[in-house]
């Protein structure tokens, strides 16, 4: 049986006093899609962010594929995508990429800049600062920086935030586009519509642990509607 790309086992994250994350038990299998819902603050940033190495677990375990999560290999795997995309507004797009492309020493990196900002359609603005971009450009650069290093794993976090219908819809074709490239893909979002179209597997976290599971669901939208909304309900 094949290592699963992300395992988490009675995962745990604490910021002090506060628990984010408890007893979150999951596993992701290699080019499958796992989407990730919860009212505000049920932990799914938390979570995303525990799986791009971007912090440590307070208890339990999280590995990507088979290594802890925190380990440098382990994030050379993955590549994250938030809603805030913490661009260097001084540098053009392409600065932005090569500065990702040279982090994680990729080959013949001015190359491979060039070939993710064509495929998100950015070559016409790419000597512009990033500042000067609107929010769908922007997003998109955010892509390319997170897919410049070819990663195995995408993790996306709430990527559709004040984007319009139109860069939303190019986002939602790029999302179909990992997917058949075979990447694993985590979506987290409030987005219940969006989840069952895109995903294997969606869960609904409340307050830190993982209520409900739904597998393949987008043949059973209602019942994660049913599972989000109970969330929301139960969130303080």
């Amino acid at each position: 049986m094949s290592e699963p790309a992300i395992a988490a086992r009675r995962l745990e994250k604490r910021f002090g006093h506060a628990t984010a994350l408890t007893g979150v038990d999951l596993e992701v299998p290699a080019g499958s899609s796992l989407a990730v819902l919860g009212p505000n603050g049920a932990g799914k940033s938390t979570l995303l962010r525990l799986m791009a190495g971007l912090g440590r677990p307070s208890g339990g375990s999280l590995s990507i594929c088979g290594e802890p999560a925190h380990d440098r290999a382990a994030r050379a795997r993955v590549g994250f995508v938030g809603h805030a995309t913490f661009l260097y507004a001084a540098l053009t797009a392409r600065e932005n990429v090569l500065f990702a492309a040279r982090l994680h020493r990729v080959p013949h990196a001015a190359a491979r800049v060039e070939e993710r900002l064509a495929q998100e359609g950015l070559e016409g603005v790419a000597h512009l600062a990033a500042g000067a971009l609107s929010r769908g450009m922007a997003q998109r650069l955010a892509v390319a920086r997170g897919l410049v290093h070819d990663p195995e794993i995408v993790l996306l976090d709430e990527p559709f935030a004040g984007l319009d219908r139109r860069a939303a819809q190019r986002l939602a074709g790029r999302l179909a586009d990992l997917r058949h490239e075979g990447r694993t893909a985590v979506l987290a979002t409030h987005d219940v519509g969006l989840a069952a179209q895109v995903a294997d597997v969606a869960i609904v976290l409340a307050a830190g642990r993982i209520a409900h599971e739904v597998r393949a669901p987008q043949r059973d939208v209602a019942a994660l509607e049913r599972a989000y909304a109970a969330a929301a309900e139960a969130s303080p």
